[in-house]
Order: structure tokens, then sequence, then C-alpha cells
């Protein structure tokens, strides 16, 4: 599926969708059909994998640009020029150099997660973009609702597997090979980075997010540039 075709299926599968949080995007002057989907360099190694839009991004229609993802951005900066990210500016420039996609791409009421059956609704399209869209393997996943996205419409055994992934010590510095298809049928492997998700809210591992996404960006290093 092309770009064009696919922004047009989301936007179809978006009439009429509850959920979406209309206030945000009339206050923003922006269409809560169009979705926030992936931003990025489409031929970089490595993607960012998140929940979904939160007010900034619908704003700026760019994700994770935002609090959770300017944590994500300076820490994106720091290992890629050794310094502190200046501005605002910088971080949309670093931004460039990673591919940058969500389990749905439209920001929820009070920002709560969508529901499964949303996300089953939405997740070919969103699998079809990482195939189709992007030509890396490395996906950093931010969060256990990024992370168990790539469960979503796959066989039992799969689920299985990311559920026992999930439950190890070692899970935010290890990874994983999965499998994602395309609508058409194609299917390739991935692997996948999982995180913490880099909002203050999450107590036990905000502090600690900079620290693992460095480690894993080291880890990377021959893929990102």
């Amino acid at each position: 599926m092309n770009s064009e075709a696919r922004r047009t299926a989301f936007r179809t599968l978006a009439e009429g969708l509850e959920g979406v949080d209309q206030a945000v995007y009339f206050a923003a002057d922006k269409d809560p059909l169009e979705p926030v989907i992936g931003h990025g360099d489409p031929a970089v190694p490595v993607a960012i994998f998140g929940r979904d839009p939160g007010r900034d991004e619908v704003i700026r229609q760019m994700p994770f640009i935002g609090a959770g993802g300017q944590k994500v951005r300076k820490t994106l900066y720091l290992h890629r020029y050794g310094k502190e990210m200046p501005d605002f500016e910088a971080s949309v420039e670093v931004g460039k150099h990673y591919f940058w996609a969500n389990t749905v791409p439209y920001k929820p009421i009070g920002n709560k997660a969508w529901s499964m059956k949303v996300k089953k609704q939405f997740q070919p399209l969103v699998a079809d973009l990482l195939v189709n869209s992007w030509s890396g393997c490395e996906i950093i996943t931010l969060g256990r609702e990024a992370f168990f996205w790539f469960a979503i419409n796959q066989a039992r055994e799969v689920k299985q597997q990311l559920e026992q992934f999930w439950q190890r010590d070692d899970r935010f510095t290890s990874s994983l090979e999965v499998k994602i298809t395309s609508v058409e049928g194609i299917e390739r492997s991935v692997r996948l980075h999982p995180l913490p998700h880099p909002s203050p809210l999450n107590a036990t591992w905000y502090k600690w997010f900079p620290d693992l996404l460095l480690g894993c960006l080291n880890k990377l290093k021959g893929s990102n540039g």
C-alpha cells in the first residue's frame, strides 16, 4: 500500500471513531481525521514506537514532540552529538535521523490508552506502515502498550513469547525478534528493544529512562549513524 492510499485508509477508519479528543483538535484547528504517523527518514535503521499522540503532537502534527517525546529526543541528541540539546528546533532536527510511529495515530480523550478493540482495528495499517514506509529493522518500543502491540492479531505462540519476554528482569537491556506483515501479506522480521515509557507518571523507571535509552542506542551504534 502506498502512502496516500494508507493515509486515506486511516482517515476512513477514523470516521466515527469514539474517544478521539475532538476538543484538542478543534482548539488547534486541526483535522481530527488526519493521522500523526510515519515521520522521519524511511531509510534509517532505527524506529521509535510509542503509544499515541498527545496535545503537542496534534498541534504540531509531529509525533513524540511533547514532554515525553522531548525526553526521548534529548537523549537521542546527547547520543548523536555528545552534548546537551540546545533548543526545540534541535529536537525536531535530531528526530529526522529516526523513524517514528504509534500504535494508534490519533489522540485519545484524557490521554488514556486506546482499547484493544481500537488497536486491533488500526493494527494492519500501522503494520503496513512499518513494512512499506520504513526499511529498517530495529524498533525501540516505549512502554508496555507499545511493546505488546506486536502481539495484536498474532498467533497465540507469539503472544506467549512477548509475555514471557516482558517478565524477564533484563527486558530493558535485551531484544526480541518478531515478524510484522503488510496489508498485502508481505512479511519481514524486526528486532524489538523495549524500554519503559518516558512519562513522569512512570515513577519506577522515569529517572532511569535516559540511561536505558543511551545503553540501547550504544548497542545499535552501528545502525543509527
